[in-house]
């Protein structure tokens, strides 16, 4: 493996009593995508919410690398994790709408982004976001609607426009396609492929989809009842799997 971007070790989540995740641990080379798979309340997107910060961990360590040396992202203050979203790492959910301000126009929600990162120039920033926008298919003479008068499908398109607008070096895919239609959600797949292989971000997508996995990243680790069951190549596991629950994930891809 390339020099490491993201080592994720022991993260563990507990509610009470009630385990979400435990010991969860894997390593990502720069540019890179590695997938988490499992069914609901497998604790994949707990542990991806724990990375991002939105979910704080009882224990584990996350350690990102920057420019001078790895930090663990489990240790930042408030201030510190906001300030790593505005340009080192973006999230994209499965609902737009946290993701995004739907009482904003579609170039808006880009702009706040740039913005937040120091953008001064109104005409860059325009052009930043014109750019971005035709990127992802939204149409341009939809820049200056609303987003919530958006479809889902592109509602989840000016999201990733959004997400990737500071080029951050961390991206965070919670369960990018559920809930659009399929063919929306084939489109919105081959989007988020395009960006990946373009940008060589370093991504953790998270999803109960094991076609999904396949098409996006090239390692994944399995997750079920809160543990990784198995980890490897991500064709390897779709062709061989070894464990009785990523069989069934495999036989539910397959139809």
């Amino acid at each position: 493996m390339s020099e490491w971007a993201l080592h994720v070790e022991g993260l563990t989540k507990w509610y009470g009593s009630t385990l979400a995740c435990r010991d969860v641990g894997f390593t990502v080379a720069a540019g890179e995508a590695i997938g988490i798979i499992g069914e609901s309340g497998s604790g994949k997107s707990t542990a991806l919410r724990c990375i991002a910060g939105d979910v704080r961990a009882s224990s584990g360590r996350v350690l990102l690398q920057k420019e001078g040396g790895a930090i663990d992202l489990l240790e930042l203050s408030d201030a510190e994790r906001r300030g790593l979203r505005v340009d080192t790492l973006s999230i994209v959910f499965q609902d737009p709408s946290e993701g995004l301000d739907l009482r904003v126009t579609a170039g808006g929600n880009i702009a706040e982004r740039l913005t937040a990162a120091g953008w001064r120039n109104f005409s860059a920033i325009r052009s930043r976001a014109r750019d971005l926008l035709d990127r992802v298919d939204v149409p341009i003479d939809r820049m200056d609607d609303l987003v919530e008068t958006f479809s889902g499908g592109m509602r989840q398109r000016v999201q990733l426009a959004k997400a990737v607008a500071n080029e951050p070096s961390l991206l965070l895919l919670d369960e990018p396609t559920t809930g659009l239609d399929a063919s929306v959600a084939a489109g919105v797949l081959d989007l988020i492929r395009s960006l990946l292989e373009t940008t060589r971000v370093t991504a953790v997508v998270v999803s109960h989809d094991m076609s999904v996995i396949s098409m996006l990243t090239s390692r994944a680790i399995v997750m079920h009842q809160g543990h990784v069951v198995e980890a490897g190549l991500t064709d390897q596991l779709f062709e061989d799997p070894q464990h009785a629950y990523t069989q069934q994930l495999v036989s539910a891809a397959r139809g």
